[in-house]
């Protein structure tokens, strides 16, 4: 009941004309839509697409004009005890013949849904192999073409591994699911979302570890789609020795040489590193997050309660207050940013 209300609410705010009335004319800080937890992805015609939580609902958005505006939300499913909140929501990703969602619910059952070239939204297959396992709701999704790959925290044998599925039909199946990491001391970092990414047949996984004391972050890759796995590697020169956990797990995107690079906070500090290479302090903050415009790197983190946003130049510009930033490049010149703050969806579009 819970679920039906809140997106009766959401209806009579925005109206029910489904994803064809766009809205909400972009400046510097645009509201999208009451919601939390939301996710972006963009597809090989640049439109970019938003799915969120509200409630028990998954709710999707698109903007087809480079962010500047976005079309009215509607409802993909209702899904009962959704995880929508603190790092956990719906994930999205476009694949060759339309859009792939998976959500996690509270008990820890992993669902995906897909949207075929019709707008026409259905649920597929569980992704999840053993019931319950993903208890703690921090989950990752990637596409190239029709092949996805989705990775998440997984309590199965009572600790938590890094696990991942594979799909070669844009989510409508999934595969036995793979053992990607175990720590050697019982478990890795139990609240940070794990990052993927995938270009090709390579995926890359970033998760934060547990290991001698210390959370530090550790990249493995798969050249084989994901059915396989290298060693996990860990990212940086120095190390974190932390009794709990800090709930940040950072960002990973493949470079235009296919290099993975990665974005991640240490103690407060954000830093940027490429494997293998020193890291490098960035700023203060926390909530990290990266993106690639024209080969050139741009950074995105929460600071003393706000978005700021790290240009190619060097130059940061503060959006406003929130949590949880992504971006997303729209073109060469212009990136978008969308966050969340006080249960509502921003965004805003900025030229670089």
């Amino acid at each position: 009941m819970r679920s039906y209300i809140l997106f009766s609410i959401l209806a009579i705010g925005i109206g029910t004309s489904g994803c064809h009335n766009q809205t909400n004319s972009q400046n510097a800080d645009s509201i999208i839509a009451p919601g939390q937890m939301p996710n972006i992805a963009k597809d090989n015609s640049d439109k970019i697409h938003l799915v969120y939580g509200v409630g028990d609902s998954i709710m999707y958005s698109y903007s087809a004009d480079h962010g500047k505006t976005f079309a009215n939300p509607a409802l993909i499913s209702i899904l009962p005890e959704l995880a929508a909140s603190h790092m956990r929501g719906p994930q999205v990703a476009a694949v060759s013949d339309g859009l792939l969602v998976t959500a996690c619910t509270n008990s820890g059952n992993i669902f995906s849904y897909i949207m075929d070239g019709s707008g026409k939204w259905s649920q597929t297959s569980r992704v999840n192999d053993v019931d319950t396992v993903a208890k703690e709701g921090l989950m990752a999704l990637t596409a190239d073409g029709q092949n996805t790959f989705a990775v998440w925290l997984d309590l199965r044998d009572k600790h938590n591994k890094i696990f991942g599925a594979r799909s070669t039909d844009g989510g409508k199946t999934w595969s036995k699911n793979i053992l990607i990491y175990t720590s050697p001391d019982t478990t890795v970092c139990e609240c940070c979302k794990p990052s993927v990414v995938m270009r090709g047949s390579d995926v890359y996984v970033m998760f934060r570890n547990w290991l001698n004391g210390n959370r530090d972050l550790y990249l493995v890759h798969s050249s084989d789609c994901g059915n396989t796995f290298d060693q996990a590697q860990k990212l940086g020169n120095e190390s974190w020795a932390l009794n709990g956990c800090p709930m940040d797990g950072g960002s990973v995107v493949i470079d235009n040489n296919g290099k993975p690079q990665t974005v991640w906070n240490r103690k407060g500090t954000i830093y940027s590193c490429e494997q293998g290479q020193e890291e490098k302090r960035l700023g203060q903050g926390r909530s990290c997050t990266m993106e690639i415009v024209n080969g050139k790197d741009v950074y995105a983190w929460v600071e003393n309660g706000e978005v700021v946003i790290l240009k190619p130049q060097g130059i940061k510009k503060v959006l406003g207050k929130g949590q949880l930033p992504l971006l997303k490049a729209v073109n060469n010149e212009h990136i978008l940013c969308v966050w969340e703050n006080e249960k509502q969806i921003h965004s805003a579009v900025l030229e670089l």
